[in-house]
């Protein structure tokens, strides 16, 4: 059994274990270690098989797991790309999410940051989805280019009009675009994997066997993953947005007005820092799904009463 698979299903955590945990796999170190270290510890853990996080004293397996888990994609056993991996997440996003909902002053200066951010997400989720099912790599290029431009696009509609109309409300200038903002991160993830809902990914038994390919089972895991994107970035811009509108109260930011974006970059990175743990440990990473809800052909093929699923981050 793939050693990442075999870990989420034995560990049987609650929210507060698996946000421990994803602190620990969202350590920046992780994005530049070698693929020496990490060939070394997928060796360690497919050589015993079982080794679990648990034995606290062994420091070598424990940097393992971290490693293993934070850089190896658990359907294919492939490596991550760097830049795609979880830890990148947060530094490549902030800045993009900053930007994103500042005012409007021209659609031209609101194209780069929404095109900047709409495509990372795209290509984040299609590499770190569910990669269990049959795709070739022209479908993913041709789905990913689609997506991207819709998602622009209607990112810099609300903009547009905001900018066509002149309107300067609390309601149009902040709340509109934090919105727009946490609704399109969760459809991007619906879009950008969308296949899995329609040829079915991956379920398995507590084994790790392979029972069959499931549509429900894919439906269930983009939806799990969408909504924790919408609260990801949906809180990682709006609490900004409201320490903005009280900050600019103050006697303070009357004598230095520039310290407001100062602020604002400052609290979208503390918040976002805090919110990725928190929205990757809302939903298991290997889901759970009762074999009474599958297709019939899967629940004629085991006894099992629960199989298991990659969720994808």
């Amino acid at each position: 059994m793939e050693p990442n698979v075999r870990f989420w299903i034995t560990e049987r955590q609650s929210f507060i274990q698996r946000f421990l945990q994803w602190t620990e796999l969202l350590d920046p170190t992780n994005l530049v270690v070698s693929i020496e270290k990490i060939e070394k510890s997928r060796q360690l853990l497919l050589a015993h098989e079982d080794a679990s996080r648990s034995d606290l004293e062994d420091k070598t397996v424990q940097e393992a797991w971290k490693r293993s888990l934070s850089t190896v994609h658990p359907d294919n056993s492939k490596l991550i790309p760097g830049p795609f991996r979880p830890a990148a997440l947060l530094p490549f996003t902030a800045p993009m999410v900053f930007l994103s909902v500042l005012p409007v002053k021209s659609l031209k200066s609101m194209i780069l940051p929404q095109v900047s951010f709409y495509t990372y997400s795209t290509v984040f989720n299609i590499v770190n989805g569910n990669a269990s099912y049959d795709r070739r790599p022209h479908e993913s290029i041709l789905l990913g280019a689609g997506v991207i431009a819709s998602s622009t696009f209607f990112g810099l509609f609300p903009r547009l009009l905001q900018v066509r109309f002149s309107l300067n409300s609390v309601l149009s200038r902040n709340v509109i675009p934090v919105i727009i903002l946490a609704q399109l991160s969760g459809l991007n993830v619906v879009a950008s994997r969308s296949l899995e809902p329609l040829r079915g990914i991956e379920v398995m038994d507590k084994e790790g066997s392979v029972i069959g390919y499931s549509r429900k089972a894919g439906t269930k895991a983009i939806k799990d993953t969408a909504t924790s994107r919408v609260v990801l970035f949906g809180t990682s811009a709006f609490i900004p947005e409201v320490f903005s509108y009280f900050f600019k109260r103050t006697q303070f930011f009357l004598q230095c007005p520039w310290s407001l974006w100062t602020l604002k970059l400052s609290c979208t990175i503390l918040v976002m820092g805090l919110m990725v743990p928190v929205s990757f440990s809302i939903f298991p990473q290997i889901g759970r799904i009762q074999c009474s809800e599958l297709e019939k052909e899967i629940q004629s093929a085991t006894e099992e009463t629960e199989l298991f699923y990659n969720r994808g981050v």
